[in-house]
């Protein structure tokens, strides 16, 4: 496989999965062969698994005094971008489908990535226990913090979201099954560690198929033919400025607060990043059979892209930029 499609090929099948769906909707949609209401679930708790499997514990113990780091990105994350996303939904939600302006609310609320923001953040020279550390605590205090963020903001737009039910579902589906996976990893570490990239490969198969089972429900509930294509082009640019200010914040609250240039790279690859593999279980399970969950979900597929391309040819320039920095100047005269 070419070096570009091995890197990519998770960004380049999610508009295959989303066209599969328009293809063949009987076969993926709740009721169909493949049974999506439960063999998702499924998914989703073998994602968490693997999760617990493959995260670095020690990342917690090791990085838990860079305290204004994880205080600014995880108030970017569950309270900077909510806010964002708030006004920008105050000021133009009005012209947006109901479901999409759903979805951009839910898209504000997720944690951050864990894989991507490490990567870019080593990739820039930045400090990568830090971004790690973050990555991990995000993660943990979203399965919380974004179901209770989703319930509060439709319950204040008039919906109404029992949160009992979804806190119950989301303890069953995800902490129990991450919990399994960090109590196996002293016994599995050297495995999982091996297996890290096959196991990455295998939750993004997952999260894949969720995609194209949420996509073939709105198709099948006829989603598309009431709000047609023409949803694409204020979905794109929502993304767009939503993500433009969330970099903009980051990069004004981690300059307000002088951080070192390892934290800063790690707080700009960290802050406006937003989680689409466990973004998407999490819908999942928070939304249920919504038959609007596939428009729901099309801020999150959006940015996900967004997010890899740029930051990613942000954090490369950091890291030329960090390599001149260490390059001797030359011998001297």
């Amino acid at each position: 496989m070419p070096p570009f499609l091995a890197r990519n090929w998770f960004a380049l099948s999610l508009p295959l999965a989303v066209g599969l769906a328009w293809i063949l909707p009987d076969l993926g949609w709740s009721e169909g062969p493949l049974k999506t209401s439960v063999t998702t679930k499924a998914g989703v708790a073998l994602i968490f698994l693997i999760q617990g499997l493959t995260l670095p514990s020690t990342a917690l113990r090791q990085g838990v005094s860079q305290w204004r780091l994880h205080v600014l990105v995880q108030s970017i994350t569950f309270l900077g971008f909510p806010a964002l996303g708030i006004v920008l939904d105050r000021l133009a939600g009005g012209w947006l489908a109901p479901d999409l302006r759903l979805g951009f609310l839910y898209l504000a609320v997720l944690p951050s990535t864990i894989t991507t923001s490490v990567i870019l953040t080593g990739m820039a020279g930045g400090n990568t226990v830090g971004a790690l550390f973050n990555a991990v605590l995000s993660s943990l205090l979203g399965v919380f913090v974004t179901p209770l963020w989703v319930a509060w903001l439709m319950k204040a737009s008039g919906q109404q979201q029992p949160i009992g039910p979804v806190i119950l579902e989301i303890v069953t589906l995800l902490l129990v099954p991450l919990a399994v996976g960090q109590g196996l990893r002293p016994r599995l570490s050297r495995w999982a560690d091996r297996n890290k990239k096959p196991m990455g490969n295998l939750s993004s198969g997952i999260v894949l198929f969720i995609v194209y089972a949420a996509f073939c429900n709105s198709v099948k509930q006829r989603l598309w033919t009431r709000h047609g294509v023409e949803v694409l082009l204020p979905a794109a640019a929502g993304v767009i400025l939503l993500f433009v200010l969330a970099v903009a914040l980051t990069e004004a609250l981690a300059r307000a607060l002088a951080l070192g240039r390892p934290d800063l790279i790690a707080a700009r690859c960290c802050g406006p990043q937003k989680t689409l593999a466990s973004g998407v279980p999490m819908a999942k399970i928070i939304f249920g059979a919504h038959p609007g969950l596939g428009l729901i979900l099309l801020p999150v597929l959006l940015y996900h892209p967004l997010q890899l391309v740029v930051c990613g040819a942000l954090a490369s320039r950091w890291g030329r930029e960090a390599e001149a920095t260490r390059a001797p100047s030359g011998p001297a005269q």
